[in-house]
């Protein structure tokens, strides 16, 4: 195995190559063009991939299908930029209606030489429409580390979604600056001695191809590695399962079976299903604060149980220390933003716990380490937290989870609140249901959602700020249609506090008025306006008082008024503190 440290494209091309070679690719079609030069270079260069030249993209396209349709492997496919890769599309149409797995790499010129009429030019960013099983155009190359890593993983992601959960083609469109060919540069030969191949490619196994079977394929050995290992930790982000007790019990499990501490996002039933998992650690953001502790507490090991956490210090962690991790989830996304050594288990993890005979593990002293700092930690949180009398932010989201019924359905709205939810939501035991929109983060359809999760449901919470709710005020407009009853828990910091945590709130002028963005309205008014019930909260008892029990109709907003720089300056000054009076000498 070799990489082409010529320079930045060759490097890029082989890096390209090579992965795949190494998750078992056999055969690559290429069609002649100039700006593909790297990617043609690359695979010719490899002698354990048969690489086919043909003129004509349409004949190689389908050729590419026949092998594919044969071996049920994915096959490459290659072209330069133009009009080129129009001609591979009847073949990706027959390949998506087929199943069959086909890798389509196209080149492209780089996004300055675009409508410039710059000349075999055009817009090749999803032109397969919604054919391919997924698509992307890949950065511009470069030679820093981390983007070497997201270009490996992104391949690795790219093999996988070819195969899983159904067979079909993918499409990379990859810019390419000069130069072409592979003419020699500095800076990728100083490169080539800072770089570890067996670091960077060794965790990569043919095993992926055969994703469509893996619920019930090579579970045990993954097992094994788990639990020969002490360091080694669960981490569980987001989550609204389907049967959420059973969900906790698979995970308290596998904890306890490998004697890992579970790491529980704030919008993860995990929290609020306290009593199945004596491991449960939700102080892991403040915990790793302390940067000693946080070294020393490096794992070798870490099982994400689908998404990460919204934790930025727990996502820098990671990416820091690089530990081996293995991803669990049924679907076919890609659930790793820090691109690192990464395996995908496409199986849940209650399949996995049924399909593993689990036994009992040994004791672990970085277990106990773990918990030792929780119960401290948890312990100031208290303290310190029943001791502010005063309306403040991050209260809410420690008192809401030891006030509401038991099994409320929450939702959560975006920005700060989630992240107040992600630092104090107190585990508990009252099987609370967390609710989210995750997936692209936004403040767009807040309110709208909530009133879905609680129409004919239980009654149901929302926690939400006051620009989130803003955003979608004519969700009230569905109070004639709703039926059940939703509580929206108001904070009203006049702006976006979330803003406050950034580098920005320091610059005035322009913070105020475009980052914060105050509006200065009178909810009660707002309120009014839609016919909606209204009461402005004027203590921590009242607002217990209003949360249990909750009414059975309509929709009811408590606002809670706070000072959004207040506020945001004592996360800042003691969000640290936490863990800073922890003794270093109590960990490894």
């Amino acid at each position: 195995m070799s990489l082409d440290f010529r320079n930045t494209n060759t490097l890029w091309a082989s890096i390209i190559t090579e992965t795949l070679k190494r998750l078992g690719l056999t055969t690559a079609i290429i069609c002649p063009g100039s700006r593909s030069t790297p990617l043609t270079i690359a695979f010719a260069q490899e002698k354990q991939i048969e690489t086919i030249p043909i003129l004509d993209e349409r004949s190689a396209a389908f050729f590419a299908l026949g092998i594919a349709k044969k071996t049920n492997l994915p096959v490459a496919l290659i072209c330069t930029s133009g009009t080129a890769g129009a001609n591979f599309y009847p073949a990706i149409i027959e390949a998506k209606e087929s199943r069959i797995p086909l890798l389509i790499f196209t080149a492209d010129r780089p996004p300055e030489l675009r409508d410039c009429h710059s000349g075999q030019t055009i817009n090749q960013v999803k032109m397969y429409g919604n054919y391919p099983n997924w698509q992307t155009e890949l950065a511009t190359p470069s030679l820093e580390i981390s983007i070497l890593n997201y270009l490996r993983q992104t391949i690795v992601y790219g093999w996988e979604r070819s195969l899983f959960p159904t067979p079909g083609p993918v499409h990379f469109n990859i810019p390419f600056r000069d130069p072409l060919a592979p003419v020699p540069d500095h800076n990728s030969n100083y490169l080539k001695s800072q770089f570890s191949l067996k670091n960077f490619f060794d965790y990569i196994q043919k095993t992926q191809q055969e994703l469509p079977k893996y619920a019930s394929f090579s579970i045990l050995h993954h097992f094994q590695e788990w639990r020969n290992t002490e360091r080694i930790i669960i981490v569980c982000g987001t989550a609204s399962p389907s049967f959420p007790q059973e969900y906790c019990q698979a995970i308290s499990h596998l904890s306890q079976t490998l004697k890992a501490p579970v790491l529980a996002e704030g919008l993860s039933p995990l929290r609020n299903y306290n009593q199945l998992n004596p491991y449960l650690i939700a102080t892991y953001d403040l915990i790793l604060r302390n940067q000693q502790i946080a070294q020393q507490l490096t794992p070798e090991i870490v099982i994400q149980i689908g998404d990460l956490p919204t934790s930025k210090e727990l996502r820098t962690w990671l990416e820091t220390t690089q530990p081996k991790r293995w991803i669990i989830d049924p679907s076919h996304h890609n659930f790793d933003p820090l691109h690192g050594k990464t395996t995908h288990l496409r199986i849940s993890i209650e399949q996995l716990v049924n399909h593993c005979q689990l036994e009992a593990n040994f004791n672990s002293k970085y277990l106990q380490i773990w918990c030792d700092i929780e119960a401290k930690i948890r312990q100031k949180i208290n303290q310190e937290m029943t001791a502010k009398e005063n309306l403040f932010e991050s209260k809410v989201a420690w008192l809401i989870p030891q006030t509401l019924p038991t099994e409320t359905p929450i939702f959560i709205a975006n920005s700060m609140p989630v992240r107040d939810v992600e630092f104090f939501w107190q585990p508990n035991n009252s099987r609370i249901q967390p609710f989210f929109n995750r997936g692209a983060n936004g403040i767009d359809g807040t309110l709208s959602t909530a009133l879905g999760i609680a129409h004919r449901q239980k009654s149901s919470v929302m926690l939400t700020g006051d620009l989130a709710l803003l955003h979608d005020t004519n969700g009230f407009l569905l109070r004639k249609k709703f039926i059940g009853h939703l509580t929206i828990i108001l904070i009203n910091n006049n702006g976006g506090g979330i803003f406050e945590m950034l580098p920005v709130s320091k610059f005035e002028p322009p913070f105020e008025e475009y980052f914060a963005t105050p509006q200065d309205i009178d909810f009660a008014q707002l309120c009014a306006t839609y016919n909606v019930e209204y009461e402005l909260i004027n203590s921590w008892q009242h607002l217990q008082q209003r949360l249990n029990p909750l009414p059975e109709k309509g929709i009811r907003v408590l606002e809670i008024q706070t000072n959004r720089k207040a506020d945001a300056k004592w996360r800042q000054e003691n969000l640290g503190k936490f863990a800073k009076g922890i003794d270093s000498r109590e960990v490894l």
